[in-house]
């Protein structure tokens, strides 16, 4: 349907006389105003369109949806496989598959922007499950090392940039709507992927269950394979950086901002659990799902904030996000029942959803020339993902030092209130004192 809906519109173009303006137009390299016409008219609607948005969901389903059940593997190595290891230590694992997720954008946004998407799918859907194949079969901490933290992290990188990078090609004054329903996959992945390994590595073993995650991964990519398709041929190749990016006041404070951000933002994810069993708050059972409602929670928040997005701008709807998330960061150090860890849970899902969903979004918004909002991006990606890589581990190395949980929800919310502070920053370098500005 898409192909042919292009046919269509390049057959018009061709039959439309075209005028001295619109000749020199299409000579500077700026759309004629019969394009312009006939994109507009062809973007933000049709089944096409919108299957692209199921195919993306799938890519976070199986990027970001497997990254988040880490926290249940977490849990399950600290009581079992790797027992006598710290929990620093056995964080690395996860640190590494999520810095792998955001660094390989670097390379793999070049890729996609030179033709090869299906490239990337594919080799993600023979990657993803052969890395939890063979994390099935580990019995050694360089085991996971191997397979969990860097072939699942390779994939999942190859998953992450396509499935934010297609859509803008069919949506723009519903972007931030596509872009929340799509990112719902990592919140909904992030609760299938978990509860499903807990019950079947009780029924079935450790290894079997992991293997059951690798069949559905498979399984769910070949969905997107089959239906998401590259509607614009690329007509430049992206460079890999833009350094003079950095003379730009506002994109240093958001790269700073991401970065302190993400610090702090997962050790919430990682340690709630264990928290709430450590200090006898709740029983093994209940504390396992605390990390599921949140990531339940996660997806309204980032389809909500992400809708509102498009109509107040997403920097407004990204500020509010995570300034209430660091201040959530902070109850949690107050909280010691069961009813406020479920509420502080599903309440850190549902405004972390909006801080994890609509950096993308705000990066198009604050980028001059869309032409370089890949680079941009990347960098962005490329400095968050250092972020990612050594917050957990501080957070552990804290835990493991103090035997005390205080000083990693510290470490978590004050991270996240820098955070906010650069983005309030932001706002205001980019609009002033005008609290209606749509930034």
């Amino acid at each position: 349907m898409g192909s042919t809906n292009v046919e269509i519109e390049q057959k018009v173009i061709a039959d439309t006389p075209i005028t001295n303006d619109e000749e020199n137009a299409n000579s500077s390299g700026i759309s004629s105003p019969a394009e312009k016409e006939l994109e507009e008219q062809t973007f933000d609607t049709g089944f096409s369109a919108w299957m692209q948005v199921l195919g993306s969901f799938f890519l976070f389903f199986n990027s970001w949806g497997v990254i988040n059940t880490w926290g249940a593997y977490q849990t399950y190595y600290e009581q079992n496989l790797l027992a006598s290891t710290s929990s620093s230590t056995i964080a690395w694992i996860g640190s590494l598959q999520s810095f792998l997720l955001m660094m390989i954008g670097v390379i793999t946004g070049p890729l996609f922007d030179a033709g090869y998407f299906r490239g990337l799918i594919c080799f993600a859907n023979f990657m993803l499950p052969f890395g939890l194949m063979m994390t099935s079969i580990s019995t050694k901490y360089w085991h996971l090392i191997l397979a969990q933290g860097i072939c699942v992290g390779l994939a999942a990188g190859c998953l992450f940039v396509p499935s934010v990078a297609l859509l803008p090609q069919y949506f723009r004054r519903k972007r931030g709507l596509a872009n929340g329903l799509a990112a719902s996959g990592s919140s909904i992945g992030g609760v299938v992927y978990p509860i499903m390994f807990n019950q079947l590595q009780k029924k079935v073993g450790f290894p079997w269950a992991t293997r059951a995650l690798g069949f559905l991964c498979f399984g769910t990519i070949l969905i997107s394979l089959s239906i998401m398709r590259i509607r614009f041929a690329p007509k430049e190749k992206r460079k890999l950086y833009q350094f003079s990016a950095f003379k730009d006041p506002a994109y240093c404070l958001f790269t700073a901002a991401m970065f302190l951000g993400f610090l702090g933002f997962y050790n919430f994810l990682f340690y709630v659990q264990s928290y709430a069993i450590d200090t006898g708050v709740v029983d093994h059972n209940l504390g396992f799902y605390l990390v599921s409602m949140l990531n339940a929670a996660s997806t309204f928040g980032r389809i909500g904030p992400n809708f509102l997005a498009d109509h107040l701008g997403p920097l407004n709807m990204l500020t509010p996000a995570v300034t209430i998330t660091s201040i959530l960061a902070f109850a949690w150090i107050g909280v010691h029942t069961v009813a406020g860890l479920i509420i502080l849970a599903v309440l850190y899902g549902f405004f972390s959803g909006g801080f994890v969903s609509l950096p993308p979004v705000v990066m198009a918004s604050m980028t001059p020339d869309v032409r370089d909002l890949g680079t941009r991006l990347g960098m962005v990606f490329a400095a968050t993902s250092l972020g990612v890589l050594i917050g957990t581990p501080i957070g552990g190395a804290i835990l493991a030092d103090t035997n005390r949980y205080l000083g990693v929800q510290l470490f978590t919310a004050c991270c996240l209130i820098a955070s906010a502070c650069l983005m309030a920053t932001l706002r205001f370098v980019r609009s002033g004192p005008r609290l209606m500005y749509k930034a």
